[in-house]
């Protein structure tokens, strides 16, 4: 039997998942992607150590070629992961500094220099990018800056799965996706901006050369095989974006399809034909980017999500031994607890606004608590504000591009909890599926390795192979109707309350 193998980098851990030919995970390796703080002066920088992200991987795809046996069954291998962090190597390929993490905040004199000198509406107009201190061209930025001895000796800045990619293949190349990343990205074009490279002041041979993800780049060379016990010879195809490549495997490269990935981060993204850079996605917080998906685009836009869910559990719900409830206890006093959750909002901005209310100074508030409310109505009025804000979000998207949204597909840890999702698909008035999937995100690389070499012809042929059917979530119309009243009461409270929680932040957040 053949399999194909996708590498995920993600923020917590390192994963090599190997699948056969329909979608079914058969072997897989994981290791923890461990943030290092090198700078006693600087506590908070954080960096991603290069020899321990290769050698976590490493161990990882150690892992799953054991469990298949025989190397040579792995047909292609891709990498996805995370979007904006890099490092820069030299001419011989040696690495110069660690990734940045985007849990650094070091970069933000030179996010506030590009405010100034380009602006959030040339940057979108451009490159379909908010502003965010992490984003990848402000890393080099500080490297030029404040290493100028080792910024003089880059010959390349290489993206977290370039990376992987050049220590497997030898080959230096980005894909739109993770280009799109960069705030250097023309989304018109397909290819580095002349315009943004020229006011930003950097050199463009710095930048790899950019491709489709799907594209052959290579074979896994002596060196790598040693290291991971990949076969020498192993095609390597081009990954991309984590969120993207997770949208492959359940169809989310169709246009009118809403894919609702629900973990720490809530991302609602939807396909387009084109890139659509209206201001008003802008100032919505959405970005515009190059779907992993041929000749497409994505619109997406995302909070904190299920952070806020562990924060009651952790902090309002152990009882006097201490002890933190398990997850079924609390849901089924969730689910206890009528609609409406006694008369409790919760806006949910415990880590700032970031779509569609861009407000960084924004908190977190529970209104309307009486003495007769319970801890399941704490927790149920939490996850029906995070649906509320799904369905602000979704509202955002559909009128900036001018259409309705036709189909709900959601992924991640919490879809494995039937309240939460029946509730979403009550607050949002449509039906919503969870599809059967294991992994999204590296099957939807192995999908790219497959396309690269061919095993699948296109993103639909291999959808139509892989895609396995699950639950479905239809709205109950009289709960449906009460909600689209209370959410028309839940989008006051940010204006209600903005005021108050900027000053609160101002005191004692900052």
């Amino acid at each position: 039997m053949d399999y194909l193998l996708g590498i995920d980098l993600g923020s917590t851990n390192l994963k090599a998942i190997a699948y056969d030919l329909k979608g079914n995970k058969v072997a897989g390796g994981s290791r923890p992607t461990q943030r290092f703080h090198p700078n006693p002066e600087h506590p908070e920088w954080t960096v991603w150590q290069p020899e321990q992200i290769w050698g976590g991987v490493c161990e990882a795809v150690r892992d799953a070629v054991s469990q298949i046996g025989d190397p040579t069954r792995i047909r292609a291998v891709a990498v996805t992961g995370m979007g904006m962090d890099g490092l820069p190597v030299d001419e011989q390929g040696n690495w110069l500094y660690p990734f940045i993490s985007w849990h650094d905040p070091r970069t933000v004199p030179q996010f506030q220099w590009w405010q100034l000198r380009i602006g959030s509406r040339k940057q979108f107009s451009i490159g379909g990018n908010p502003l965010w201190p992490i984003n990848s061209a402000l890393r080099i930025l500080w490297m030029a800056e404040n290493e100028p001895m080792l910024f003089e000796r880059t010959d390349k800045w290489l993206l977290i799965e370039d990376f992987l990619n050049y220590m497997l293949c030898g080959r230096q190349v980005t894909d739109y996706s993770m280009a799109s990343c960069t705030l250097l990205f023309d989304q018109q074009t397909l290819g580095w901006s002349d315009e943004l490279l020229q006011l930003s002041g950097l050199d463009p041979r710095m930048l790899c050369d950019v491709h489709p993800s799907g594209t052959m780049l290579g074979e896994v060379h002596q060196k790598a095989a040693d290291a991971t016990g990949l076969a020498v010879g192993t095609p390597v195809v081009l990954g991309g974006h984590d969120h993207l490549c997770g949208a492959l495997p359940v169809g989310a490269f169709r246009p009118g399809v809403a894919l609702d990935v629900v973990g720490t981060w809530e991302t609602v993204m939807t396909p387009t034909r084109a890139p659509v850079l209206k201001d008003e996605l802008r100032l919505a917080g959405m970005t515009v980017q190059a779907h992993v998906a041929r000749d497409m685009h994505a619109v997406w836009g995302g909070n904190v999500s299920g952070e806020m869910v562990e924060w009651h559990r952790k902090q309002l719900a152990g009882g006097s031994d201490n002890k933190i409830p398990d997850w079924g206890a609390l849901m089924a006093e969730a689910a206890a607890s009528p609609p409406g959750a006694g008369g409790i909002l919760f806006l949910p901005h415990m880590s700032g606004a970031a779509c569609p209310v861009v407000d960084e100074q924004s908190l977190g508030v529970l209104m309307g608590m009486n003495s007769r409310n319970t801890r399941g109505d704490i927790l149920r009025a939490i996850i029906e504000g995070l649906n509320y804000q799904f369905l602000d979000i979704v509202l955002s998207m559909e009128s900036a591009l001018g259409k309705r949204l036709e189909k709900f597909i959601a992924v991640g840890g919490a879809t494995r909890n039937d309240f939460w999702m029946q509730n979403k698909a009550d607050v949002v008035g449509r039906t919503l599926e969870i599809p059967q999937v294991e992994e999204a995100t590296p099957l939807g690389a192995a999908i790219l390795a497959g396309i690269g070499v061919g095993i699948y012809e296109d993103e639909e042929d291999a959808f139509a192979q892989v895609y396995k059917a699950g639950k479905i979530f239809e709205p109950d119309p009289e709960r449906a109707e009460k909600y689209a009243q209370w959410f028309e009461i839940y989008r006051e409270l940010y204006p209600a309350v903005k005021s108050v929680n900027h000053r609160l932040f101002t005191e004692f957040v900052t």
